[in-house]
């Protein structure tokens, strides 16, 4: 019996060391290799940096995550800043945020300052006080907008009648007047919707990528090189998740489509020219 015993146990042995060794031989990897060029120097290794083998680009992951924080159109964003109806008119007609943008007040008409209150204000301040010459004050007060609204009513029009015959008739009053629009200038309100919106999205993309996609991940050695193993056949991206590696002026990013088969390790190379250049790339 102990015999049997010995014979059963020969054969599951041999028949279990097929299926382990066809498991093993089922896979592939990437013995890649990183190096950065500084400009005038010559190529150095990627000591010591994290590597990522992802099932789906990186930049495709930015995009998944983009598309699920939605910004506000132009539109939507001037709708719901705090202004008069008639600047958010003139905002949208004109496709601009930045009112204190050089060269704003050459988009300027008589009319625009005369319609748009926020346009008005900042005519009077950037020539009151003695600058300009000539300029018409009011002589309408608050007090007989209820006690004499008649009189109150012609002053007004008397006084924005003449201002609009001064400005057309002195347009050189209209320069700077940007200078006075920065209280009501939404770009700074913009730039910040969108820098938290690329925080935000910066944060969520590695975390993603390494929850849903990740196959594999290596750290360099101190020549620059890293081996993954253990990725079945077919296609992946090599990423550095966004995080830039530097050496002297290069900092450069690495998204890099790689093919993986059974047997030898598929080499690949990463160096400036299939990299990014985050001090050289430009954002919308």
């Amino acid at each position: 019996m102990r015999h049997s015993l010995k014979i059963a146990l020969a054969l599951a042995s041999i028949s279990i060391l097929p299926v382990s060794l066809s498991a093993q031989g089922s896979t592939g990897a990437i013995d890649l290799s990183a190096r950065i060029t500084p400009t005038g120097a010559r190529p150095e290794p990627v000591r010591q940096f994290q590597f990522y083998v992802l099932t789906k680009s990186y930049a495709d992951i930015v995009k998944e995550i983009d598309g699920q924080d939605i910004l506000p159109t132009r539109d939507q964003f001037i709708d719901g800043l705090k202004c008069s109806p008639e600047l958010k008119t003139w905002l949208k007609a004109h496709d601009i945020v930045d009112l204190t943008a050089p060269d704003t007040d050459k988009l300027l008409t008589t009319d625009d300052i005369m319609n748009v209150p926020e346009f008005f204000a900042a005519y009077q301040r950037a020539n009151a006080g003695g600058v300009t010459k000539g300029l018409p004050t009011p002589k309408y007060r608050a007090s007989d907008k209820d006690a004499n609204p008649d009189k109150y009513q012609k002053q007004k029009e008397e006084f924005l009648t003449s201002t609009r015959k001064f400005i057309e008739t002195h347009p050189s009053t209209v320069q700077g007047i940007e200078l006075e629009l920065t209280g009501v200038n939404p770009k700074p309100a913009w730039d910040t919707l969108h820098i938290e919106h690329r925080r935000k999205v910066g944060q969520i993309a590695p975390e993603t990528a390494q929850l849903k996609y990740l196959a594999g991940k290596a750290e360099t050695d101190l020549d620059g090189r890293a081996l993954i193993t253990g990725l079945r056949p077919g296609n992946y991206w090599v990423s550095t998740l966004g995080m830039d590696a530097a050496s002297g002026d290069r900092r450069l990013i690495w998204d890099v489509p790689v093919t993986v088969r059974v047997g030898p390790a598929t080499h690949l190379d990463l160096s400036n020219i299939n990299a990014t250049d985050t001090r050289r790339s430009t954002t919308p």
